[in-house]
């Protein structure tokens, strides 16, 4: 895909992109800048959107469960 750059430095994303990414009139997204010289593009995403993403749990989770569920993943890492 390809996009032309405009005299007012005004790009449009080619349709396939936005759809892509989701992004619709007004959306903003962030520009990051690898060490390769390649450019990422991801959308910012507001928290608004984010809710009901995680599926409902038949039970409540106590914090205690959470950090021994961090303290597994965080060591599993390095036993690999």
């Amino acid at each position: 895909m390809e996009a032309t750059l405009s005299s007012k430095n005004q790009v449009t994303l080619p349709k396939q992109v936005r759809e892509y990414l989701n992004l619709k009139a007004g959306d903003q997204f962030k520009f990051f800048l690898q060490p390769d010289g390649a450019v990422v593009i991801l959308p910012k995403t507001p928290v608004s959107r984010l809710k009901g993403i995680l599926p409902k749990l038949d039970h409540v989770v106590t914090v205690e469960e959470m950090e021994s569920a961090l303290g597994k993943s965080a060591t599993a890492r390095y036993r690999r």
